[in-house]
C-alpha cells in the first residue's frame, strides 16, 4: 500500500527545475494559476483555511513549500518538525491543492518569477505588502491576502506541547 501512496502523491509534485515550463504549459492552455508558499510544518486548521482560500483564486493552486534547509535558515535551526518529504505528502493529499513544489531559498521570489502566477496568496500576518509583492506584480499578477484564524499557529501548538 505504501508504494501506491508514493506513486499517487508524486502525481501532484512538480520538481523545482520543471516548474517554469510546467507553468508556461498551463498558461498556454488558458489555465489560471494561484500560488501559496510556506513551510506548513505541523499542519493545522489555520493552514487548511488559507490553502482552501487560495484554491478559490484560480483554476489551479500550486503550493510551494520551504525546503528543510530553508526552514532552518528562516525559522529555527531545530525546525522543521516534519521533513519536506512528509510535508509534500500531506499537501498532496488535499483535494483543493492541484500541485506542490519546493524551494531552497528563504523567500519564494525566485520560484515565483518562474511561475508568474495570476494571483499569489499570503496570510495577513505578513502585512499588505509582503516580500513577494514586487515579483508578482512585475509578472502581471495580483496579491490576495487572507485573514488568519485567531489562535491557530504552529508556534502556539509547539508552546502548548512544551507545556504538557
Amino acid at each position: 500500500m505504501l508504494n501506491f501512496w508514493n506513486a499517487e502523491y508524486k502525481k501532484k509534485v512538480i520538481l523545482p527545475s520543471d516548474v517554469k515550463s510546467f507553468a508556461e504549459n498551463l498558461k498556454a492552455e488558458g489555465i489560471t494559476i494561484a500560488t501559496l508558499n510556506g513551510s506548513f510544518d505541523l499542519m493545522h486548521a489555520g493552514h487548511l483555511h488559507i490553502i482552501y482560500e487560495a484554491s478559490k483564486q484560480a483554476d489551479v493552486l500550486i503550493v510551494a513549500l520551504n525546503s528543510d534547509s530553508s526552514v532552518r535558515q528562516y525559522k529555527d535551526p531545530k525546525r522543521p518538525i516534519i521533513p519536506l518529504e512528509y510535508r509534500l505528502q500531506m499537501m498532496s493529499a488535499l483535494s483543493f491543492v492541484s500541485y506542490v513544489t519546493w524551494f531552497d531559498e528563504t523567500t519564494p521570489c525566485r520560484l515565483l518569477k518562474e511561475i508568474c502566477p495570476n494571483v499569489h496568496v499570503n496570510g495577513s500576518d505578513y502585512g499588505s505588502y509582503p516580500i513577494e509583492t514586487d515579483v508578482v506584480l512585475s509578472c502581471g499578477g495580483r496579491l490576495h491576502i487572507v485573514d488568519l484564524v485567531p489562535g491557530l499557529s504552529t508556534s502556539l501548538i509547539v508552546e502548548r506541547i512544551k507545556s504538557l
